[in-house]
Formats: structure tokens, sequence, C-alpha cells
């Protein structure tokens, strides 16, 4: 394995953020048996957030600091180095925060990964907030390991569809279930309290596989299967009161659940939407958020979404 301070590759590369924390090393492991099913670089990040330290500590204070971060790095690489010989393998010590420190380390076509809780370099990001953070604003898709990072059971990457607005971000869930030898799942939750006008949907046929989103999805998976020979790729439907409980619920089955970040018609907006929040702070395997714009969802509607002659 070839270790470098600087970049080596121009290729895509798995960026992880490395903490001290015993949950950044599950996520610094599982970055890396990624990288390598990928055959992309890995990219370890530590924030020692130096530049504010610079300003308000004293210079013993941030050199402390520096010392430890690069004995954190060092540590880090040395564990990947044994375990997975084959990566090509670079480390960055940033002076940033924890967020624009990732953000700032992703190219166009990587994807970061990250714990779902933070310690030392992430300290301000605890209870979940550090995935949460890391999904705002990102340019790249991310990855916020929870639950059971590696399973050998053949648990499906599932992807959670909504309607047609998600084929975008469906390129993503094939890599990796094609990646893993995993099926694809193609997940649609039918909200149980859908409303028309001011009256709740009537209960008949729930369970029942009618309706757009239902048909939309046993369309798409035919179409998934003709783009990529060799793939399973299963549907299943499931009628719930939330959405956010029932893909919490079907993450225990999961090797890693996928699903879009959409942006929001009426107009940029802080944050992100309850169900994604729901799956990074309560999710029982790896949660991967792809970011996706209106733009990059008419051209896969062309191809996936459209009515055929």
């Amino acid at each position: 394995m070839r270790i470098h301070s600087a970049d080596s590759t121009d290729g895509p590369r798995t960026v992880v953020g490395v903490d001290g924390s015993e949950q950044g090393r599950a996520a610094s492991l599982w970055g890396a048996a990624t990288a390598v099913r990928h055959r992309h670089g890995l990219r370890l990040v530590h924030a020692a957030d130096l530049d504010r330290l610079d300003r308000f500590s004293s210079f013993e204070t941030s050199e402390h600091v520096r010392d430890k971060a690069e004995t954190l790095l060092a540590e880090a690489a040395q564990e990947i180095r044994q375990r997975f010989p084959e990566l090509d393998l670079t480390v960055k010590l940033s002076r940033k925060r924890p967020v624009p420190a990732l953000h700032a380390a992703a190219r166009p076509g990587d994807t970061i990964v990250v714990g779902s809780r933070g310690s030392g370099g992430f300290g301000p990001l605890l209870l979940g907030s550090v995935g949460l953070e890391a999904v705002i604003g990102s340019p790249v898709p991310v990855v916020v390991v929870r639950g059971e990072p590696e399973r050998d059971d053949g648990a499906p990457v599932t992807a959670a569809v909504e309607d047609e607005h998600d084929v975008v971000w469906l390129v993503r869930a094939v890599r990796e279930a094609q990646a893993r030898d995993r099926p694809l799942l193609l997940l649609h939750v039918r909200n149980k309290l859908a409303t028309s006008g001011s009256r709740a949907a009537s209960p008949e046929g729930a369970g029942q596989p009618a309706g757009p989103g239902e048909y939309f999805l046993k369309d798409l998976a035919s179409r998934l299967r003709v783009d990529s020979p060799g793939l399973s790729v299963q549907t299943e439907v499931v009628t719930a009161r939330s959405t956010a409980s029932a893909l919490v619920e079907t993450s225990r089955e999961a090797g890693l659940l996928v699903m879009g970040s959409r942006e929001r018609r009426s107009g940029p907006v802080l944050g992100v939407g309850h169900v994604v929040h729901a799956l990074l702070h309560h999710s029982r395997c790896p949660v991967e958020i792809v970011p996706c714009s209106r733009d990059e969802r008419g051209v896969a509607e062309e191809h996936y979404g459209g009515d055929e002659d």
C-alpha cells in the first residue's frame, strides 16, 4: 500500500472522516472495504480546527493538537495498511472544522464516509449530528456508518424510491449492489394516512400492489434489469403510517440503505427532510444519501421515467 499526504490519483476516491472514536474507526474500515470493492483510492481526513485554535489558544496547545492529530492519522493508516494492502491511501490533516474539511476534501465523483458519532477532531458533532451536518450541502454522496457495518448474510442494497424523481440517483444504488455482489431491492413506502384533499385515503386495498408508485416501481425494475444484466433487482411495497419508521424497520434487513436528497421545489432550504434525519439517527445499517438536482432529475426521467410509445 502506498501512503501519501498529497493526492496520488485523479480517479474517484472514498473520503473518510477520522476522529479517534470507535464509530470513526468503524467508518474508516467500512470505507476502506468499499474503496477496494469499487477500485477507488482512499483519503483519510482529520479536522484539527487549527485555524480557530491559533486565534484563541497558545502555540503550545496548537502544536499539541497537531501532534496528536498526526499520530491519530498515522495509526488509522497503519491499521488499514495491514487489512487492505492493495489500497492507494492518502491522508490529510486539515486546519478546518470537521464539515468544511470533509466537503473541501471531496472532489466530483468522490464519496464521503463518516461514523454516526464523533470525538476528538470531530468533537463538536455528537449524537448523530456528524452525519447530519455532513449531508447538508455536500456536493457528493455521504455514507453514515451505523448499525452492522459489514454483514455476510447476503443482505441486499436497499434503495428507498418514492417516485420518478428518484431515478437520477439509482445508478449509485446499482453500483453499490454490483460492487458487493448483492441484490438491489427497490422499496416504495405507501403512506397509510395519505390524504386526498382533506379526507384520509380509504384503508380498503391497503397492502395491495395498486397505484402509480407501485406500477412505476415494477417498470423501473424491468428497465434496470435490462441496463444491468446479471443484477438481481427486487421490488417491495410497504404500507405504513410513517415513511421514516418503515425505512428504519427495513434497515434491520439491509446491508446498505440508499436514498436521494432532493432540492426543495420552493427554493433553497437549510437542512434535510425528516425521513433522512430519522435514518441518520436510527438506521440499523449504513445509510448513503445522494444529492441530486432538478436538472439531473430531468435527464434521468427521459431515460427511465417517460412513457414508452
